[in-house]
């Protein structure tokens, strides 16, 4: 499981998991708003990271980013330490 710790959103950490075909899975936001932030893991689910990525990226909310902003920002992250990808 990949962890990645926000910056600027009421949420404070990311956790998921990345298979071998580079599908995203089982993504957990810990704080923030929990209904949106289960349906935002719920629609992600099983996508590729770069689709993500393109989906996600520059959302704005508070502070310049948003929670789907920052799961774009800890995939282009994980792609970054894992260049097979």
């Amino acid at each position: 499981m990949q962890t990645y710790l926000t910056k600027g959103t009421c949420s404070r950490q990311i956790l998921f998991d990345v298979t071998e075909d580079g599908r995203v899975e089982n993504v957990k936001f810990i704080g923030g708003c929990s209904g949106n932030l289960q349906g935002i893991a719920k629609l992600v689910q099983g996508r590729k990271i770069d689709d993500i990525i393109d989906t996600l990226k520059g959302i704005k909310c508070k502070a310049n980013t948003s929670c789907p902003d920052q799961l774009a920002k800890a995939l282009e992250e994980y792609k970054e330490k894992n260049k097979s990808l």
